[in-house]
């Protein structure tokens, strides 16, 4: 039976000295001023060239990332397989808008899908594509703003880029994800994606277009995908998110005068994402799907729709996905039960990678229930292991 709060199967590979480093971790991030004040040090260290590794690595970079690079992450990959668990190698360097950042981000990911090839514990690989891009040009052109001819080269090579690291996924066979993006410039994204799916997806399914359903027109985009894609023969592969930029989103809206892209509600999210499952599982013949959740709920209802179809547990078109560092709960669980599982594992150097790892300590800080979850079922394991903190 599925049981997401059975701490013994989730941490069956953590030590005693993990558990008491992820505790005291989470205990910081469950204070908003704390993350704050750490996120302003960070910000300004990094600025002024000062080194932050030290403090960063055995804290932030220890719970959420797997390596300065993909050799090191091997390590983390083992670990997981070994629980039947996949991995999603995700190069998560930040910040950057010159063409140098934009070289290197294009071939980090051109060496993870390599590596990826014929690697049975790599479920997929991915990349984000405004680090495809070089300087505001995506913004300008989502806009309809005129581009010079520099402008109008950029985004002809912003194109060339995400067909050519399709393609590279299509040879090796292996699927890539493409992540989502603000509202602003997801429209561009989606005509591209659309593009490459159907170039590429006609045989095997490669690529992957991201869904944030916490916009209120992505199940109506959904059913227009579906359609198209029946009509030019080809199938879309689908990752579900509930979002990421959701109160920049509200912002802009409000400040640039458009209905915002967003949901009013939390209930209403839910609601979107768990029909987006409901549409894909009912239509799978048609899809794959990638399922990015820390929600029991919908954990627990895409569980039950895979059994309700007739489809095995480990159907290879259907993968559940949770981060690395959270939520292992859910993960260890689904995979003791037989699901399709794999933990998105970020990596880089300690100082590209530091951008998200603060954001993902806000977005700890901020999402409702999380880090006392977290917390919890830590303590929950070290009580059944009758530890100390110290």
């Amino acid at each position: 039976m599925l049981d997401f709060n059975n701490t013994e199967i989730a941490f069956l590979s953590k030590s005693n000295n993990d558990l008491r480093n992820a505790y005291l971790l989470y205990s910081t991030i469950a204070s908003p001023a704390l993350v704050k004040g750490a996120k302003g040090i960070s910000e300004f260290a990094l600025k002024m060239g000062v080194p932050v590794g030290w403090a960063v690595k055995p804290t932030l970079y220890r719970q959420f990332v797997g390596g300065e690079t993909l050799d090191e992450c091997t390590k983390t990959v083992q670990m997981l397989s070994r629980e039947n668990v996949k991995s999603v190698l995700d190069y998560s360097a930040e910040g950057g808008k010159e063409l140098g950042d934009v070289e290197r981000a294009y071939q980090e990911t051109i060496r993870s899908i390599d590596y990826a090839k014929g690697n049975p514990n790599i479920a997929y690989t991915v990349f984000k594509p405004t680090a495809m891009v070089v300087g505001p040009v995506l913004e300008k052109a989502s806009e309809g703003l005129q581009l010079n001819d520099i402008e109008k080269t950029e985004m002809d090579n912003f194109r060339t880029r995400i067909f050519s690291l399709c393609r590279r996924a299509h040879e090796n066979g292996v699927r890539i994800l493409i992540d989502a993006e603000h509202y602003a410039t997801q429209d561009i994204i989606d005509k591209i994606t659309e593009e490459a799916m159907e170039m590429f997806n006609k045989e095997l399914v490669i690529v992957f277009h991201t869904l944030q359903m916490y916009r209120h027109d992505r199940i109506a985009y959904l059913k227009y995908l579906h359609l198209e894609a029946k009509e030019k023969n080809y199938k879309p592969g689908i990752k579900f998110v509930r979002g990421a930029y959701m109160e920049e989103e509200r912002e802009r809206a409000g400040v640039r005068g458009y209905l915002s892209p967003i949901h009013a509600t939390k209930t209403d999210t839910d609601r979107s994402y768990d029909d987006g499952l409901r549409y894909v599982i009912e239509n799978i013949d048609d899809f794959e799907l990638f399922s990015g959740t820390h929600n029991y709920e919908s954990n627990y209802l895409l569980a039950s729709l895979i059994l309700e179809k007739g489809l095995s547990k480990n159907d290879p078109r259907i993968f559940f996905s949770q981060l690395f560092g959270m939520s292992d709960n859910i993960s260890f669980a689904l995979a003791r039960e037989g699901y399709n599982i794999c933990k998105y594992i970020p990596y880089a150097p300690v100082k590209d990678v530091l951008p998200y790892l603060l954001r993902r300590a806000e977005e700890n800080t901020s999402m409702a229930g999380q880090t006392g979850r977290e917390l919890s079922l830590i303590k929950a394991e070290m009580n059944r292991r009758d530890m100390r903190l110290i």
